[in-house]
């Protein structure tokens, strides 16, 4: 029994010495990893890049284009004032995300070309016609939806007129305006195959946004521009002289008369104007020009002068066109201003981050339009927590 008892104690004190000896290993190990987990980190690591495919090291290298491209296109957008102007700045923008792109004109139950940017010969895409009827180009048409697809779905006659693309990708997008397809954007990736498909996609939406809001301008002050909107306009039948298709004829309101005097957009139709309506026009008396607020500026200062008011009433006009219901209601019960907060304070930063220390800085053109425009010239429509 003792001999038993002896070679027990022999065991647990073996044991014991096993624990302690496992202790002294394990601290040591971890003693000598505390100093290379870093090196042992930055290994695994590199030889996880360098088991990716080739292209996320290409990708690494070339960080995705800067958000300050799709800004500046949407900026651009926004500074137009006539059709012409707007549409082309869209081609502009939209160049920085596609290859190739062009707008096509729906009007008559055709989609014929307009302007591009990035073929071989952009002049060639005005003689050629859509087919609506089919295709990616059918689908954006008929649901008013940006549309995926291949080159080749565009048709044979397509690819023949304007060659394929590195990936053979294309994108059709409707831009619709009170409640019609009035053109498609046609883009796709060309020789680079670059093509950014929401970048597209919310320039057309702003285009399309500010063409609604430069025909709300019009409507409302049709006297204030020598120009004639297309938007706007529903002159009498006349003769067609120009291929060039008119975007928005077919959305014109019947009510708004004519003005044969005034200059039509170049993206318009040019028609023929009738003899006794010419005439009636010139006679008529020309109203006396504003003063210029500016001139005792220098040209540089005045312009900035100029750049910034219009884009305080830019700014101003998209949050009434956003907002048309919160406006009504805070203009009801004076409270426009915490009822459109965060609108105001973004578009006032976006100002202040543009003009902010520019010559036009101490006019304020944001808050004047904000009292002009929304308040209605009165400051007690934006209540007590504005700041004026």
């Amino acid at each position: 029994m003792t001999e038993q008892n002896s070679k027990r104690n022999e065991a647990q004190l073996l044991d014991m010495q096993l624990i302690e000896i496992q202790q002294i290993v394990e601290r040591a190990v971890a003693q000598a990893l505390e100093g290379q987990i870093p090196q042992l980190r930055a290994q695994i690591v590199q030889n996880v890049l360098e088991s990716l495919p080739a292209r996320v090291d290409e990708a690494a290298a070339s960080p995705p284009q800067s958000s300050s491209a799709l800004v500046q296109g949407i900026s651009d957008i926004h500074a137009g004032s006539t059709q012409k102007e707007i549409l082309r700045a869209l081609l502009g923008a939209g160049s920085a995300h596609c290859s190739r792109i062009a707008l096509f004109v729906v009007k008559a139950g055709a989609a014929s070309g307009w302007q591009a940017r990035g073929f071989a010969d952009d002049e060639t895409v005005k003689d050629f016609s859509l087919d609506l009827s089919a295709g990616p180009v059918a689908h954006a048409y008929q649901n008013r939806v940006v549309t995926p697809g291949s080159i080749a779905e565009m048709g044979g006659r397509f690819v023949e007129q304007f060659g394929s693309s590195s990936n053979e990708q294309a994108l059709v997008l409707p831009l619709a305006l009170k409640d019609k397809v009035a053109a498609l954007v046609y883009a796709d990736g060309g020789d680079s195959g670059k093509l950014d498909s929401d970048a597209l996609e919310l320039l057309v939406i702003a285009t399309s946004a500010w063409l609604e809001v430069v025909s709300l301008r019009k409507h409302a002050a049709p006297r204030e521009t020598g120009e004639a909107s297309i938007v706007e306009r529903s002159a009498p039948p006349v003769q067609t002289v120009s291929s060039v298709s008119d975007p928005f004829a077919a959305h014109a309101p019947r009510h708004v008369p004519a003005n044969p005097a005034a200059e039509l957009d170049a993206a318009a139709e040019v028609e023929t104007v009738p003899a006794h309506a010419a005439s009636a026009s010139t006679s008529a008396a020309a109203p006396a020009p504003a003063p210029d607020p500016w001139a005792g500026l220098s040209a540089e200062d005045a312009d900035t002068h100029r750049k910034a008011q219009r884009f305080a009433r830019l700014l101003v006009d998209e949050i009434k066109l956003y907002n048309q219901a919160k406006v009504a209601e805070g203009r009801r019960n004076k409270d426009l201003y915490d009822r459109l907060k965060e609108d105001i304070d973004k578009s006032r930063g976006t100002f202040q981050k543009r003009y902010g220390s520019t010559a036009a800085a101490s006019a304020d053109y944001f808050q004047h339009e904000l009292l002009r425009s929304l308040a209605e010239d009165d400051v007690s429509i934006m209540g007590s927590n504005f700041r004026h």
